[in-house]
């Protein structure tokens, strides 16, 4: 497979424009001041959630490629939907392997970010339980597609993350639901069903990419929605 071929976009153009406008959503809670308070509540400035959210889309273009899983000779559509989302698959009509990579977007910003907020805010006991949690659940619901890969349903992991979040701590709930929310959807949909991607046909399997990475961007964006609404809700 050409290395252009691991390049696109993981969901098609009308969610792909969707998530650009809950990003927009988002620049206008800035004028509400509602987004100051998430901030202050993340430990980043305004302008930088906006800009890692913004970057995590963009990136979400961007596959690395880290491995070669021996498989099946496969052919591709150009489109999959499943879970009432529809997700794109790069057109491969015969191939020997499947490309494992890493999602840009869906898995190198976020893994980092969650170490960021793991060590300023110290949640290291409640984001081990946290992404516990939603890795189980993830990798109950995650189901796996021949010529595609993995699927979650999309809310799966923001629903998962807002119940351990808010039952675990009200004051940390918004750092620890991204940590938690990120981490827990990649262990539980992605990495613990890696054995499952080789006898799928897939002619690419992408780490926090097409199948998790929006599950993922919409936890992201939960935890700054409810950092910024969090001083309104009954302690």
């Amino acid at each position: 497979m050409h290395v252009s071929q691991l390049q696109y976009f993981p969901v098609s153009l009308p969610f792909l424009l969707i998530f650009w406008g809950l990003i927009i959503v988002l620049i206008g809670l800035t004028v509400l001041r509602l987004l100051r308070y998430a901030s202050i509540s993340m430990g980043i400035t305004e302008g930088a959630l906006i800009a890692i959210l913004g970057l995590s889309l963009l990136g979400s273009y961007i596959n690395i490629p880290v491995a070669y899983l021996p498989g099946h000779r496969t052919v591709t559509a150009g489109e999959i939907s499943f879970f009432g989302m529809t997700y794109i698959v790069p057109v491969v009509r015969q191939t020997h392997a499947t490309v494992l990579a890493v999602n840009v977007g869906g898995a190198i910003i976020p893994v980092f970010l969650s170490i960021y907020l793991l060590l300023k805010h110290r949640l290291f006991l409640l984001a081990a339980i946290g992404t516990a949690f939603v890795a189980v659940v993830c990798h109950y619901l995650a189901r796996p597609v021949p010529g595609f890969g993995i699927a979650l349903p999309i809310f799966v992991p923001a629903i998962a993350t807002a119940i351990i979040a808010i039952a675990l701590t009200r004051r940390q709930a918004a750092p620890l639901a991204y940590i938690s929310g990120s981490i827990g959807t990649l262990i539980g949909a992605d990495l613990l069903n890696l054995g499952v991607v080789r006898s799928l046909g897939a002619p690419v399997a992408s780490i926090g990419g097409a199948g998790t990475f929006d599950g993922i961007f919409v936890t992201g964006l939960l935890a700054v929605l409810y950092a910024g609404f969090a001083r309104y809700l009954p302690a």
